[in-house]
């Protein structure tokens, strides 16, 4: 899995050389089997350059992949271990963190600018987005005020982009962006943002972020006729960002990620360590039950189809180990000895990783009982939960109101009120797809679309940092 990191494209810019401008696209969950009649766009600049697999990070998640691309290095050497991680010296579990200091390393701005001091970069919507030394950047930043309202806003560098930004846009569609009311709405506003940042500042590089497919590949699977559909609606903002391009006067590239496999089958990985022994929840206020990983001899941060498995005492590695390769649905277990196979030999990474079988996935549940289950565990909260939360995608169907409470709760929210929309199901089998894994084939898996005349039969994911620099190269 580990690959080497070569210079593949010449000549290099060089030194004060002036740059072309180069538009760069992520469609998340994108492979390039589904390049076809549903999308248009992204079928002709196929046909005009090409389209190509790229090799799996490992974890096949956005986080630990968006890093790979911008620094050209595996996990191991980055340090984004997955969308999250455990923090061992503060004791806690923390997902989508934003500081772009946490990716250790210098990334492709860094490496362009030094090239050229006249290059620029706006980075829009990519992860660990703030404070990264670019130009311009765009990433979703809600305002948590003291009465537990959570109000849509975004962070911008310089500040004053926001202002510019909602003035001409709106508000940024933040319960659009994720949750389950996710719609084609939030991406297309990225779009959008990403068309005025291109029109009004004329980066050397825009990095553009659209997830709306990803989600209902989640929601539905991915051959599902809603997720055909979705694949139509991010194919027409492909086409906008083209257009945006080319009145520029720039290239367009288009990659994603990963791509998503169908499952039916979640596995609770962290129930089956506290039925063996190793996992202690906590019981706060009679209520409910919380994990406290430092509380625990062993623990999993599930991110979709791997898991870190953190142990406390060296001792309990191989029997830990054993437990988990005995579970159903794990297909292997790996250990200090070979973590470096997988490019996963950081000190964020557990002291074992899982990775689930295909057609499998991992929850982060940890308690046995659901009337026990935290009271946010029925609600959309990133940054509580131990784990990735797929489930956040829907409403839970035994909730027939489910629509009418959020109305009310936003009602209340509206007055000033306190509120709880405790609306997502504890239902892990409603979860169609996911991701994480290497794909069962190349073209099932990340793809890149370019010109011709970068054109290669695959891409290894730690290359995608130097053709981004070889393709801000001057014609010429």
């Amino acid at each position: 899995m580990r690959h080497c990191h070569m210079r593949l494209w010449g000549p290099w810019l060089r030194m004060g050389e002036t740059v072309r401008p180069l538009v760069v696209a992520l469609v998340v969950g994108l492979s390039r089997r589904q390049i076809g009649e549903d999308t248009p766009w992204l079928a002709k600049l196929a046909a005009e350059g090409f389209a190509a697999p790229i090799d799996p990070v490992m974890p096949a998640v956005t986080c630990s992949v968006q890093s790979t691309y911008l620094t050209g290095k595996l996990p191991s050497e980055h340090g984004i271990v997955g969308n999250g991680w455990y923090w061992r010296d503060r004791g806690e579990v923390n997902l989508w963190r934003q500081s772009n200091a946490l990716v250790q390393g210098p990334k492709v701005w860094h490496a362009a600018k030094a090239l050229d001091p006249s290059f620029t970069c706006a980075k829009l919507f990519w992860w660990f987005n703030m404070f990264a030394e670019v130009d311009w950047s765009v990433t979703p930043r809600p305002a948590y005020l003291a009465d537990g309202r959570k109000v849509p806003d975004i962070y911008t560098e310089p500040p004053e982009l926001r202002c510019e930004l909602n003035d001409k846009l709106g508000p940024f569609p933040l319960f659009k962006f994720w949750g389950p009311a996710t719609s084609i709405e939030s991406s297309r506003w990225i779009t959008s943002a990403a068309a005025e940042v291109i029109h009004a500042k004329s980066p050397s590089l825009t990095l553009v972020y659209l997830p709306h497919l990803d989600y209902d590949h989640q929601r539905y699977g991915p051959d599902h006729p809603e997720s055909r559909r979705s694949l139509r609606e991010v194919d027409a903002q492909v086409g906008h960002l083209a257009e945006a391009a080319d009145a520029q006067g720039a290239e367009l590239l288009v990659l994603s990620e990963y791509g998503i496999e169908p499952v039916d089958s979640p596995i609770h990985i962290n129930r089956a360590l506290r039925e063996g022994g190793y996992l202690r929840p906590w019981l706060n206020l009679d209520a409910w039950e919380l994990l406290e990983p430092a509380a625990c001899r062993a623990f999993a941060v599930a991110d979709h189809q791997l898991a870190h498995v953190y142990v406390h005492d060296s001792k309990d590695v191989n029997a830990v180990k054993a437990l988990l390769e005995a579970l159903d649905g794990v297909d292997r277990v790996y250990d200090a000895e070979n973590k470096a196979e997988i490019g996963l030999d950081h000190p964020r990474s557990g002291e074992l990783i899982a990775i689930a079988a295909p057609g499998h996935w991992f929850t982060y549940y940890y308690w046995l009982d659901d009337r026990l289950a935290p009271d946010f565990a029925r609600t959309v909260e990133i940054h509580k939960k131990p784990g990735y939360d797929p489930c956040e995608l829907f409403l839970d169907p035994r909730k027939p109101l489910a629509k009418g409470k959020i109305a009310w709760s936003l009602a209340r929210k509206l007055l000033g009120f306190r509120y709880l929309m405790d609306v997502i199901p504890l239902d892990a089998s409603l979860v169609k797809g996911s991701h994480g894994r290497a794909p069962s084939s190349p073209e099932h898996g990340a793809v890149l679309i370019g010109p011709k005349s970068a054109e290669r039969e695959r891409f290894a994911a730690t290359e995608i940092h130097d053709l981004i620099l070889s393709r801000l190269q001057r014609d010429g």
